[in-house]
């Protein structure tokens, strides 16, 4: 008997451990990513908080405010997916490697540009010197039907040899825009 209490209490630790783990992981992501304010944007979020709007009790918004805020940025966010065409389904992060001064994350994205879909996986290298955060893409992997193009693939196999995540972005943009054009065109004239 006991055994069994003692194997009870060894998984119980070992569970806490483990949360453990997770849990200080979690804070070294958070951390990391809070390292990209500048002190004057932590400043004014600060002063943000601080500032007690009137005619609401300390600590507490209004739902309304919330609600208010909430359809402000579905608004905005509508307006950035309709402005760019990027309609992104889902994005994850993972700490690969995490030093004081080093940090490796593995990204994976995916979406539609227009009516392309898109996957992206990279690393992303994140190098801090004094305050200076360079980071620099690695491993990069885009998944996209060519369709009947084979510039899309000779597009797609130099970006990824030169890891340049904007110039995709920028000129899938763009092609997805006319290859759109192109096939309202087509089935106007079938």
């Amino acid at each position: 008997m006991d055994e069994s209490i003692f194997k009870d209490y060894e998984d119980e630790i070992q569970a806490l451990e483990e949360e453990i783990r997770l849990l200080t992981e979690e804070y070294e992501n958070i951390q990391q990513e809070s390292a990209f304010f500048s002190d004057e944007d932590i400043l004014k979020a600060i002063k943000s908080l601080q500032t007690e709007p009137q005619g609401e009790t300390k600590g507490h918004v209004s739902l309304s405010d919330l609600k208010t805020q909430l359809e402000s940025l579905e608004a905005d966010l509508s307006f950035l997916m309709e402005f760019t065409g990027f309609h992104f389904t889902s994005h994850s992060k993972k700490t690969v490697e995490k030093t004081p001064n080093r940090t490796v994350q593995k990204h994976r994205l995916s979406g539609k540009c227009h009516s392309l879909p898109f996957q992206l996986e990279f690393q992303l290298l994140e190098m801090q010197n004094n305050e200076k955060v360079s980071s620099v893409v690695s491993d990069l992997s885009i998944i996209m039907e060519s369709r009947e193009d084979s510039n899309v693939s000779k597009f797609v196999s130099r970006t990824e040899e030169q890891g340049d995540l904007l110039t995709f972005f920028r000129s899938l943009s763009t092609y997805a825009e006319w290859y759109e054009h192109r096939r309202y065109t087509f089935l106007h004239f079938k």
